[in-house]
């Protein structure tokens, strides 16, 4: 090995360095066909997309997106889980692999995605962003119905989150047993289904904290809580903090 590389870190940071346009390595990203890939600021603000992403949220040109966030292209409730992924990778600076996510297809038809994201650092080492890729969640002909079941429990979750919905109307809804769905949805999401449902409730709240003035009781009876008890306790399982902590913290920003 030669001597300039006996640091293989200060080497690759000496060739970046010297390159007059690094983002067009960006551009490889345009030839991965069926492969996502971002990058957003700390507000989940688009930066940087490649045109699968354009393809699936209806723009023509990657700069259309620049700015903009999922709230933009998404049914609330999923970008509400997006958002809030995204902000957990920032705020712990950890990567997160092979996330199981549902997007809703061009068509209209959802699939299932392998998502990773990992913190982008500046400097000084304080997380300034995230880059993400989203791959086809791979199934065999074997497991087709099952797939299939998956996207419709989760497309039943997304449509109904604001209502009294429990995990029996989950798996009448796709005529299994409580006891199957709870196994095939561990098995494949590493979560129940129960706790599915609560963040995606959770991520509701936090949007609606952050983007209207609703009172806490009118976002209890949008996000399918019982009461404000039962919202705030599973808020700050979720977050940390109060439902009313976080909207001061994040309108103090």
């Amino acid at each position: 090995m030669s001597e300039e590389i006996n640091n293989p870190q200060g080497w690759q940071d000496q060739f970046f360095g010297q390159l007059a346009r690094p983002r067009t390595l960006l551009d490889l990203f345009d030839f991965i066909p069926g492969v996502y890939m971002y990058i957003k600021d700390v507000e989940s603000r688009f930066v940087r997309a490649n045109r699968v992403v354009c393809d699936v949220v209806g723009v023509a040109h990657p700069d259309e997106l620049i700015g903009h966030t999922d709230f933009d292209f998404f049914p609330p409730a999923i970008a509400a889980q997006y958002v809030a992924e995204d902000q957990r990778v920032i705020t712990a600076a950890k990567s997160l692999s092979d996330q199981v996510w549902m997007v809703p297809g061009k068509n209209g038809v959802p699939r299932l995605y392998l998502c990773s994201k990992i913190p982008l650092l500046n400097r000084e080492e304080k997380v300034v962003g995230i880059a993400g890729v989203k791959r086809p969640y791979e199934y065999s002909a074997d497991d087709a119905a099952g797939y299939s079941r998956l996207v419709r429990v989760i497309s039943f979750i997304i449509d109904n989150y604001g209502s009294y919905i429990e995990v029996k109307d989950m798996a009448e809804h796709v005529h299994l047993s409580v006891s199957q769905l709870q196994r095939e949805f561990s098995q494949n999401f590493g979560i129940t289904p129960s706790r599915y449902l609560r963040e995606v409730r959770v991520g509701m709240v936090r949007h609606l904290l952050e983007s209207s003035d609703l009172s806490l009781t009118q976002i209890v009876s949008a996000c399918g809580f019982y009461d404000q008890s039962h919202l705030t306790r599973h808020f700050k399982v979720s977050t940390g903090l109060t439902p009313l902590k976080y909207r001061q913290r994040f309108r103090a920003l």
